[in-house]
């Protein structure tokens, strides 16, 4: 990655995240709400930039189906948020031009270059956040397809039958195996009499994330434990499926939910290899944390920036 400084935004569901990067160095952090509508968006990014410094190379990660020119199509997981421009939006309220790709894209391209895919020519990149978001390597090259929305693979179907998907299909990957999809399996149990623990962690059971699940398995929960272990089996369905598609020798798994690495990643190395061929016949690809964590959207992001600058 190039030593210039830059600033990368990762807009998410429910949080905008931004950084600014020198190198593979992370210097400087801020987070703000996501707003509801796509001007109060483009007023947060602004403010972020601000807060960073003003640096001349901005990159921002989106959400949703994202064409080549910056403009979100849809974006179910951002609300009121369609044919939305947001790299011309935002160049204009900054006066200069801003790099604009999908979220998962963007940390694709942060942990292939500085993070948990370097060096291989072939991976995937899945984030477990609101929704799940995907980035593909292919060949040692970043794969955008025909109109900029490769990589959209939390909304492959793996339950014809299963819940309704902002999308507006029924059993999307990501209605099972997202930090949204957790919460509701918590709130699933405590409703039926169970979890009782999670009251030391959360007041109202609405506001139960998966992030605190996570936490009360690492405690050692036996219910925690095992809401895990039905969630970590739908995100290995979904990563078997990529690997019998794609056939990466690296999955790198990033978002909010690694955070939780230790007690995540255990049951879905074990569901992935139940599930996968026997490696006897095909080799599996290695499943890795993302380096950059939660920021690596942000951190591929301002990548994108500086090497627009700089050619």
């Amino acid at each position: 990655m190039t030593s210039k400084p830059s600033i990368g935004i990762d807009v998410g569901g429910t949080k905008c995240l931004g950084v600014v990067l020198d190198g593979d160095r992370v210097l400087a952090e801020v987070r703000h709400p996501t707003p509801r509508s796509p001007m109060g968006i483009i007023d947060t990014l602004a403010t972020i930039v601000g807060e960073l410094g003003d640096l001349p190379a901005v990159g921002v990660g989106v959400p949703g189906l994202v064409t080549r020119e910056g403009v979100i199509r849809a974006s179910p997981n951002l609300t009121d948020v369609a044919d939305f421009d947001v790299a011309g939006s935002l160049s204009t309220r900054l006066g200069r031009p801003v790099v604009v790709d999908n979220d998962a894209t963007c940390a694709a391209v942060a942990e292939w270059r500085a993070g948990a895919a370097r060096g291989h020519r072939d991976a995937v990149i899945v984030t477990l956040g609101t929704g799940i978001g995907g980035g593909l390597i292919v060949d040692d090259r970043v794969v955008r397809g025909a109109h900029g929305f490769a990589g959209e693979v939390g909304h492959m179907v793996v339950d014809p039958n299963g819940p309704s998907c902002p999308c507006g299909r029924r059993g999307c990957w990501e209605r099972f195996a997202s930090g949204t999809a957790l919460g509701a399996m918590g709130r699933a149990v405590v409703r039926g009499g169970g979890l009782t623990a999670i009251t030391s962690l959360v007041d109202d059971v609405a506001d139960l994330r998966g992030e605190q699940i996570c936490e009360l398995a690492g405690r050692g929960d036996v219910e925690a434990v095992g809401i895990i272990d039905e969630f970590a089996h739908w995100v290995a369905l979904g990563l078997v499926g990529l690997a019998n598609i794609l056939d990466p020798s690296c999955i790198v798994i990033g978002g909010g939910l690694t955070a939780s690495r230790e007690v995540l990643m255990e049951p879905v190395r074990r569901h992935f290899a139940a599930l996968l061929y026997s490696p006897e016949l095909r080799p599996h690809p290695r499943l890795e944390v993302a380096r950059f964590g939660e920021v690596a959207g942000a951190v591929g992001a301002a990548s994108l920036a500086n090497l627009s600058t700089t050619g």
